[in-house]
């Protein structure tokens, strides 16, 4: 499948499938995680998807880290 081919069917992907692929393409520089690491990410992004407000922001954490 060529390049152009791929970016033709990204709209065809569901969300949650455009979230794997990022994160494929993202590991291809990166070492893969530990299968503990993996679950750990996996469960904390579960529960922020369960209660969102358990977050803060990016400008929040900034100014905690300056703080």
């Amino acid at each position: 499948m060529s390049f152009n081919e791929v970016i033709a069917e990204l709209p065809r992907l569901t969300f949650k499938e455009r979230q794997i692929l990022i994160r494929r393409a993202l590991e291809l520089d990166d070492p893969p995680l530990s299968p503990a690491d993996e679950e750990l990410v996996e469960a904390r992004l579960a529960e922020h998807h369960s209660d969102p407000s358990s977050s803060i922001s990016l400008d929040e954490l900034k100014r905690r880290l300056r703080s």
